[in-house]
């Protein structure tokens, strides 16, 4: 991740994890007895890291668990700081979702939070390692000169249905674990939202296996796993750091590449700045428009949940890439 990013200090974390701990002693709630957090009326605690967790908790818990987001809708979840109440959030938790390698300073108050269920997402599938170009034939590519500099372990999963719907069994199961009065319901839910996400997986699938380019430009490296999925490849401006600037020699490289693969869009995010992707977009004569890395929801999403947005972002990427 980018060092210029401001991330909470091993003291300022000590400081909230007292201040946290100060504030449960504090509280006129405690545990039902059975688990679950007495002021969710003995509905199951859990705390998701980030907008996708968020969102399979939700879908696979029902009315059985409250779901709080450490991460607020519009905020870029990469610079994500943790304050005394979301500590206090952390340690009444009944289950932690979390993303290894996404949020650095999340994965420091976890290490140090006593919730004994805590979920690691990037657990739950396998990771790979991408860089600035990623994708069905970036090795040709690399044969032409283009960089793949900033290669590193990606964490973004959910952009993959078949990966997310492996998440998605994972996060099932801690909670069946977590809450086994409510097994049934938790695996009836995870059954349902899996079959969505393999309807959307061959929604891709079919919607991309025939267009004019298989090559799209994006600000940073979100794209990586749908792009290997689908037979695409992705050409990152940034990189996998969404802040990173992109090195003289590396936009005129996407120039060039452009104009030999017939790439007529850059694409740009709704979280991060899209100053970059439009200097491109406006040099090489290109279109520009939205990808979204469903980091979070906001009201200038293209779409309300998770399923609405990756549609959006099909529907882009087949106008993109001239889908017959």
């Amino acid at each position: 991740m980018n060092v210029r990013r401001r991330l909470i200090s091993g003291t300022a974390l000590a400081a909230a994890t007292a201040l946290g701990l100060g504030a449960l002693s504090a509280c006129s709630t405690s545990d039902t007895g059975d688990g679950k957090n007495g002021a969710n009326g003995g509905k199951l605690d859990v705390v998701a890291s980030f907008y996708p967790l968020e969102f399979l908790a939700k879908e696979i818990g029902g009315g059985h668990v409250a779901v709080t987001s450490l991460t607020e809708p519009g905020q870029e979840p990469h610079d994500l700081e943790i304050s005394a109440r979301q500590t206090a959030q952390l340690q009444e938790a009944d289950v932690l979702l979390y993303l290894k390698g996404l949020q650095p300073a999340v994965d420091d108050a976890v290490q140090q939070s006593g919730v004994k269920n805590k979920v690691d997402a990037a657990s739950l599938t396998t990771l790979e390692k991408h860089g600035d170009e990623v994708g069905g034939h970036a090795e040709e590519h690399d044969d032409h000169g283009h960089s793949a500099e900033g290669a590193g372990t990606d964490p973004h999963i959910w952009l993959d249905p078949v990966k997310y719907g492996e998440v998605a069994q994972g996060v099932g199961k801690s909670l069946e674990k977590a809450d086994p009065d409510h097994a049934t319901e938790y695996r009836k839910n995870t059954n349902a939202l899996v079959k969505r996400l393999d309807g959307l997986n061959t929604q891709f699938k079919d919607g991309l296996k025939d267009t004019t380019s298989k090559v799209f430009i994006t600000t940073h490296a979100a794209f990586g796993y749908l792009a290997e999925r689908y037979g695409l490849t992705e050409e990152a401006i940034s990189g996998l750091d969404p802040e990173s600037e992109p090195s003289a020699a590396r936009v005129k490289d996407l120039q060039k590449m452009a104009k030999a693969d017939g790439v007529t869009t850059v694409f740009y995010e709704t979280l991060v700045s899209d100053k970059t992707a439009k200097t491109l977009a406006n040099d090489a004569k290109l279109k520009t428009d939205v990808l979204d890395p469903l980091e979070g929801i906001t009201d200038k999403s293209k779409g309300s949940d998770y399923f609405q947005v990756m549609e959006s972002n099909l529907a882009a990427l087949r106008t993109a890439l001239g889908a017959k």
